[in-house]
């Protein structure tokens, strides 16, 4: 009966110290740091789906406005060449030639008028410039909070109790955190000239 009682204090004891050694707990911060770098890769992965077609779409509209502005600027050039003096008032040709090239440029700036509101390339650059950065900080915080796992893991592993079940039961190692490549202190290149 003794037997027994020693057993039954032992159990408690023998589940204590198990517990005290990692077993549950260094699992639990590895999936830990395992999760926090999805979402960092799943940030990147944001940004590597979100800035071309951001920058196609300014592209885009830009070369929209450009094509009217174009067409204004042709116009005006167009109805510059042609020059009407008094003494060609009485040849109905030179006269109508002045009077369909003012007519272009009538009807490219109606074009410009009417396309004004859908002129956008500016509020473009801003939202491309917002998801940019956005993107960026999100990025950030996903760094941060992988290189805190990390951390958390990395200390759990090498710290007593939990280094026993740590080296023993899972031959944990250490995790890398994220550190900046030596070009990341180098800003992004954007590059709006639409080829």
């Amino acid at each position: 009966m003794t037997t027994l009682r020693r057993l039954g204090l032992l159990a408690p004891l023998a589940a204590l110290s198990l517990a005290g050694c990692g077993l549950n707990s260094v699992p639990t911060a590895e999936e830990n740091v395992n999760a926090k770098w999805g979402d960092l890769q799943s940030e990147y992965q944001r940004r590597s789906d979100l800035i071309p077609n951001l920058v196609n779409t300014v592209k885009g509209a830009a070369q929209q406005e450009k094509s009217v502005l174009v067409e204004v600027t042709e116009a005006r050039a167009g109805a510059n060449r042609i020059q009407l003096s008094p003494a060609d008032l009485s040849d109905p040709s030179k006269v109508s030639a002045f009077n369909d090239a003012q007519n272009r440029i009538t009807l490219s700036l109606q074009r410009l008028q009417e396309a004004y509101p859908e002129l956008k390339s500016n509020q473009n650059f801003l939202t491309l410039q917002s998801q940019i950065e956005g993107t960026e900080n999100s990025i950030l915080v996903a760094r941060r909070d992988y290189n805190e796992a990390v951390q958390g893991y990395n200390t759990r592993i090498r710290t007593f109790p939990d280094a026993i079940g740590a080296k023993v039961i899972y031959g944990a190692k250490p995790k890398v955190p994220f550190e900046a490549a030596a070009a990341a202190q180098n800003a992004p290149t954007v590059n709006f000239n639409a080829q």
